[in-house]
């Protein structure tokens, strides 16, 4: 079998041992004579019921003396201090196999109606010990006990031990194997030893199929599971409520959710009665995929068949109107209701709200009903304080976090970690990292010891401040303090020195963690594969990409996004293109990051073709493209004219995303190159009307409109509008203006623009210079051209020769 099971471990009962049961010392002290006395006494009574139990076996009694062994168990106190003492007892005063036998199996009797599950195990192995195997009904009443108290490993090791010796399994016995299998989280072997089962022509019972299905779906195997469900009907078995509920959940948990509401039509047309658990499945299900208008039919429903909604129905409700578009008005009004029903709220209900509505910043909202829930008899817990703490800590509002910590101390309950988090994290992200220290410290003060989570968020926030000394002080810390660093502590020092470039840096806290014994995941290598590659590094990329599979660590979409970005950065297409079809073959599927980066790839090598090709896949295969997939397909496809950047843009209208300022942009520029200049406008009025603020680029496109259009004082316009704004012009934009003056022949607007772009600090290139310059003399403005060519050798800009091409200034 898949899994070994180990037989238990026997110690072999000395005399020594068997006395050890006993809890009064039978030695006559003489410092102490009343303790000898009183030793002496329960020993006579020891005797006493040994000896009266011992008669009523050999007279063929066993009911009284079943009864009389039951109160001699169960009494308080007890002569014996279990029931293996007392059958120590019986058993090293009697030769007679048969009796302690009858005992032993009459104590297994006991123990086990009394659910007395440990001591069931403990005479089993007493028994053992002896030598003594009680009889097969007895045996599978061990299997219940052990499965009762949850000793899975047990179960199997005593089915093994039970199969070595000869005895034939029933179902139950079975059944409960596979049970602990399961649990154990070994499907492998619960499956095996159905296939064994039904070799051996032991016929399998619903709850065998129930225990499976269940293990099946618990693993996302629905098919399986399906497959099982199937083979119940050829056998004539009748899936019960249990089966039912599991399959149901089963699909849920899957997205099959029709699927599921078919089956609980199903339990309706055979008679199987549902429970709150079937409702609970499908209401979940129903909320998961987004459907909350069957979910609040599915919550009536629930109410017609005679149930009652529970404090889990609400939390699963809850939940779903919080994640839909419906939000936190609608979950609110379903609280109301719920409240109006008499329905108990726990703090498990509560703190599922109360995070929804935090995480929508409503926290005030979130106190309000958490007040009306105290005055109906909520005790609210540390888990809901820390969800307020947490949330008003998402929305900055720092002194009611901690006012909210305070409330917790005064109603006695001790703030813990996560609320201290919470806060320290916040001011981390705040960059107020001496504020999150001085938290630390308090945290300290109150006895509460920081965790590895403490330590890991103080990392990263120094790390992101690239105060990576700091980062390695904390480390230190964390081990003098008794708190090993894990795979996230690494990892987020990693992550920070990436970011900053610091590769080098990075690798070495990687060796050093390995070292310590912290294995490294995918995560800490696409990191390392990331950050090398933003700063193109790509052969130290491909090096980690190697050393993950050198040490087992699967590859992730992650890693090869990274690795295909970094390829199109560096115009490595076809090695991209190899890189993409390695990720089909490990079983992995592109997303629309992947074709986003080839795209990016493809339009900077001037294949829009290509593009357009990888855009249309992406939609057939139900990839949603993003905004970043728009950037480079219509800044990429100028050659393929302004109609096809309108078909684009619209049809990134209709998919429900927004332009960004790239997007208006590239429009703008195409639509001034193209000469629609009043299009290019009205784009900018719709940008500015959409919430997008221009930038230097859209300016700059719409001066090169006006001045080609030659309207120098609406350009002048632009300008300072474009001030006004709080744009300031830089040199592309004064080359434009000096550049397009010059072309019009307006050499004494282009000398102003010129003195302008001097003032700023700004140096206008040889190409410029020498076209100004000449224009001026053929005006008779000497002065002028020469102060220009003055400035041009003052700046070393003495070559007279120089032709620039100035035709990328207003490129985007």
């Amino acid at each position: 079998m898949a899994r070994r099971l180990s037989k238990l471990q026997y110690r072999p009962l000395t005399s020594s041992s068997k006395l050890s049961f006993i809890p009064f010392s039978t030695t006559v002290s003489a410092e102490n004579p009343q303790n000898s006395t009183t030793a002496d006494g329960q020993d006579h009574l020891i005797n006493d019921q040994i000896h009266k139990l011992r008669v009523l076996l050999q007279q063929g009694r066993n009911e009284t003396a079943y009864n009389f062994t039951k109160s001699l168990i169960l009494s308080s106190p007890s002569s014996f201090s279990s029931p293996s003492h007392l059958l120590s007892f019986f058993t090293s005063s009697s030769d007679d196999a048969s009796l302690n036998l009858t005992l032993s199996e009459m104590l297994l009797s006991v123990c086990s109606e009394s659910k007395m599950h440990s001591q069931v195990s403990e005479l089993y192995d007493f028994m053992r010990q002896e030598g003594r195997l009680p009889s097969f009904g007895y045996v599978r009443m061990i299997v219940e006990s052990l499965v009762e108290s949850k000793k899975f490993d047990n179960v199997l090791d005593l089915f093994k031990e039970m199969v070595g010796l000869g005895f034939r399994p029933d179902k139950l016995v079975y059944g409960r194997a596979m049970l602990a299998a399961v649990k154990l989280g070994d499907l492998k072997l619960a499956m095996e030893l159905f296939e064994t089962m039904k070799r051996r022509k032991v016929v399998p019972n619903v709850f065998v199929y129930n225990v499976l299905i269940g293990g099946l779906c618990k693993e996302k195997r629905i098919r399986d599971a399906e497959k099982l469900f199937g083979e119940m009907s050829v056998r004539n078995l009748v899936p019960n409520r249990v089966t039912f509920n599991t399959l149901i959940d089963g699909y849920c948990k899957a997205g099959e959710v029709d699927v599921a509401i078919g089956l609980r039509e199903r339990m309706k047309k055979e008679k199987v009665e549902p429970s709150i658990i079937t409702f609970n499945s499908l209401l979940s299900g129903l909320c998961k995929a987004r459907r909350i208008e069957e979910a609040r039919c599915m919550l009536n429903e629930i109410e017609c068949n005679g149930f009652v909604p529970d404090g889990f129905t609400y939390s699963i409700i809850f939940d779903g109107l919080l994640k839909s578009d419906d939000g936190a008005g609608a979950a609110l009004d379903l609280y109301r209701e719920a409240i109006g029903k008499g329905v108990k709220i726990d703090n498990y209900t509560c703190s599922i709200l109360l995070n929804g509505l935090c995480k929508e910043g409503k926290v005030e909202k979130a106190e309000e009903v958490l007040k009306s829930l105290v005055e109906h008899g909520l005790v609210p817990g540390e888990v809901i304080y820390n969800t307020i703490v947490n949330g008003y800590c998402q929305i900055g509002d720092m002194d009611r976090a901690i006012l909210t910590i305070e409330q917790m101390e005064s109603r006695g309950l001790r703030p813990n970690c996560i609320a201290f988090n919470s806060v320290i994290d916040k001011f981390c992200e705040m960059q107020m990292i001496d504020k999150a220290e001085e938290w630390v410290k308090k945290m300290v003060g109150k006895g509460i010891a920081p965790s590895v989570e403490t330590y890991n968020i103080l990392i990263d926030g120094y790390g992101r401040l690239c105060v990576f000394s700091r980062c390695f002080q904390i480390l230190e810390e964390m081990e003098e303090n008794g708190e090993t660093p894990n795979v996230i502590s690494y990892g987020s020092l990693i992550n920070c020195l990436c970011k900053d470039g610091k590769i080098l840096e990075a690798e070495m806290v990687l060796r050093d963690m390995a070292g310590r014994g912290v294995l490294p995941n995918a995560n800490i290598y696409n990191m390392l594969i990331d950050g090398s590659c933003t700063v193109g590094k790509l052969r130290e990329a491909l090096r980690f990409f190697d050393e993950m599979s050198k040490n087992g660590i699967g590859a992730t979409i992650v890693t090869y996004n990274s690795l295909i970005k970094g390829l199109c950065k560096m115009g490595k297409l076809k090695e991209a293109e190899e890189m993409f079809f390695l990720i089909t073959s490990t079983g992995h599927c592109p997303d629309v990051i992947t074709y986003n980066s080839l795209i990016s790839g493809y339009s900077n090598a001037g294949n829009s073709q290509k593009c357009l090709e990888l855009y249309e896949t992406m939609k057939k295969l139900g990839l949603k493209p993003t905004i970043n997939t728009f950037h480079p397909l219509i800044s990429g496809c100028s050659k393929e004219g302004i109609e096809l950047k309108e078909t684009l843009f619209n049809e990134m209208l209709q998919m429900n995303l927004s332009p960004d300022r790239v997007v208006y942009n590239a429009m703008i520029h195409c639509y001034q190159e193209t000469g629609h200049v009043q299009k290019a406008f009205s784009l900018q009025k719709e940008m500015v009307d959409m919430g997008v603020r221009p930038d230097n680029k859209t300016y700059n496109s719409l001066i090169l409109g006006h001045l080609k259009e030659g309207k120098l004082s609406e350009t002048k316009d632009l300008v300072d509008d474009m001030k006004a704004k709080g744009l300031i012009p830089e040199a592309d934009t004064y080359s434009l203006l000096i550049q397009g003056h010059c072309d019009l022949k307006d050499f004494n607007g282009a000398y102003v623009w010129y003195r302008e772009m001097l003032e700023n600090g700004f140096l206008p290139n040889v190409c410029i210079c020498n076209e100004l310059s000449t224009g001026l003399r053929k005006e008779g403005r000497l002065q002028e051209a020469q102060s220009i060519c003055s400035e041009m050798i003052a700046n070393g800009m003495d070559d007279m020769d120089t032709n620039e091409d100035l035709s990328d200034v207003a490129k985007m």
